[in-house]
């Protein structure tokens, strides 16, 4: 199918995507490094503006609509986070373009924490909004473990359906499993996603393969807290900006944070995915980012679609 794609960031949603055999044929991004490492890496049919100055008729006809619209408003990471903040309306901007453009699909993605806001009121008030401009929309929590990612990342995705479309979407059925039950294989720990990355203090080859010397303080508290090599890690976050301040998860050694292209692993990026800006913000980048192979999970599962129609 052909997608567009708003929010693109550093396009781990799209990679999941062009996995799955779709071709993303416009993208749109505020953030100039993640356009560029976008560029680097999936091509030069994104756009760096702010989405509220995008006309529609400058986006072409597509048969899916994709966006992680920004989350910071509605996470649990943030503490202050209440309806009225402004950043909850981006996602209003996806319903304006969704509603001009007519796709036979859209597909939004964010943190877990949306579905509780204001006692789900702002949740309820978002599925109904996308049902109003006609789509049939359902929505389920999905944890990126359960799909061969090496972390407990949980995100709701919220699928829409356009009415006159004759076609039910069915959420992918999980490929891994914590306790490796019903026939899968356990979820992929973090030590089996650095096997092949050799230390960044020894001569190697590999971008972004740098990392933060932000001092190691083990406290329970969010990026210090120790983390066991036969499991996921945590929710990899980007709290903080590009200028300094980023939650950066330790090393399962102890020893150091984990350098960028480490959290590209655990995040699923395959290791020549190359990212552009300081370190900085290339975490950020990795922070923000849908997990590629989930990407690939959900993107896979519009393929019986496409079977329908040949």
């Amino acid at each position: 199918m052909r997608v567009v794609s708003l929010f693109s960031g550093a396009g781990g949603l799209d990679l999941g995507f062009q996995m799955a055999g779709h071709e993303i044929i416009w993208a749109d991004d505020i953030y100039e490094d993640a356009v560029e490492t976008y560029r680097r890496n999936l091509g030069d049919h994104i756009v760096c503006k702010d989405i509220s100055e995008i006309e529609s008729a400058e986006i072409p006809e597509c048969d899916i609509m994709i966006g992680g619209f920004p989350c910071q408003g509605f996470s649990v990471a943030n503490r202050n986070r209440h309806a009225g903040d402004e950043r909850n309306e981006l996602y209003k901007q996806l319903l304006r373009l969704v509603q001009d453009k007519k796709p036979k699909f859209f597909l939004a993605e964010n943190v877990k924490g949306i579905t509780n806001l204001e006692k789900g009121k702002v949740f309820d008030m978002i599925l109904k909004d996308f049902s109003d401009i006609g789509y049939k929309v359902k929505y389920k929590i999905m944890n990126a473990a359960d799909y061969g990612v090496p972390q407990t990342r949980q995100r709701v995705i919220i699928i829409g359906v356009r009415e006159d479309i004759t076609f039910e979407y069915m959420f992918p059925e999980p490929t891994h499993d914590k306790d490796g039950k019903y026939g899968l294989p356990c979820w992929v720990s973090i030590g089996e996603a650095m096997s092949e990355i050799p230390d960044p203090d020894e001569p190697n080859d590999l971008s972004n393969h740098v990392y933060s010397k932000y001092k190691l303080q083990f406290n329970g508290y969010l990026g210090h807290r120790p983390l066991d090599p036969h499991k996921p890690a945590p929710t990899v976050t980007a709290r903080g900006d590009n200028k300094g301040g980023v939650v950066i998860l330790p090393h399962p050694n102890g020893q150091r944070r984990m350098s960028c292209r480490e959290l590209a692993a655990v995040q699923s990026f395959p290791l020549d995915y190359e990212f552009s800006g300081n370190n900085s913000s290339v975490y950020r980048q990795i922070g923000n980012a849908v997990p590629p192979l989930l990407g690939f999970a959900i993107a896979d599962a519009f393929n019986s679609y496409k079977e329908e129609c040949d």
